[in-house]
C-alpha cells in the first residue's frame, strides 16, 4: 500500500494568525484562498513586501499589541483597546501611557514574577532526593 502526501491547507485567518498579521488588512487574494503549508513557510522565509509592511505598521491584531506593550490581551481589553492598531498608534499609548497602561503593565511584571517564582520552585524540586519529599 502507497501513501501519498496531501497537501495540508489552512484557513487564512489561522494562516494571519501564525504570521502576527491583522487578517482584515492583508489582500483580498490572501483572505478568500487557503493557505497551504508550503506557502505558508514561504510567506515565514520570503515576505512579500504587503506582508513586511504590516508587520511594520499594522494594523495589528490583539496579540501584538499586547506584546508591543508589555501587557496581556485581557489587560488590552480592561483598558478598552477592542480594534486593531497601527503601530503609530502604539507608540502613541507607549508615550502618553495612560494611568491603566501603568496598572497593566505593573500586573504583567507581578505574573511575570510569580511565574519566575513558581519555575525556581519546581526547580529546586525536581533536584531533591525522592526520599526527602516523602
Amino acid at each position: 500500500m502507497t501513501s501519498h502526501q496531501s497537501t495540508q491547507t489552512m484557513k487564512p485567518a489561522t494562516a494571519a494568525k501564525k504570521l502576527g498579521v491583522y487578517l482584515e488588512a492583508t489582500p483580498a487574494e490572501f483572505q478568500e484562498g487557503v493557505v497551504s503549508r508550503t506557502e505558508l513557510n514561504t510567506l515565514q522565509t520570503d515576505p512579500p513586501e504587503w506582508l513586511r509592511e504590516l508587520r511594520r505598521n499594522g494594523p495589528h491584531p490583539r496579540p501584538v499589541i499586547a506584546a508591543k506593550l508589555g501587557i496581556s490581551i485581557s489587560g488590552l481589553a480592561r483598558g478598552g483597546i477592542t480594534d486593531a492598531l497601527t503601530t503609530e498608534q502604539i507608540e502613541a499609548l507607549k508615550k502618553e501611557e495612560p494611568e491603566w497602561l501603568q496598572k497593566e503593565r505593573a500586573t504583567q511584571a507581578e505574573v511575570r514574577k510569580e511565574a519566575a517564582r513558581i519555575k525556581e520552585k519546581n526547580a529546586q524540586r525536581a533536584e531533591e532526593p525522592e526520599s526527602r519529599r516523602s
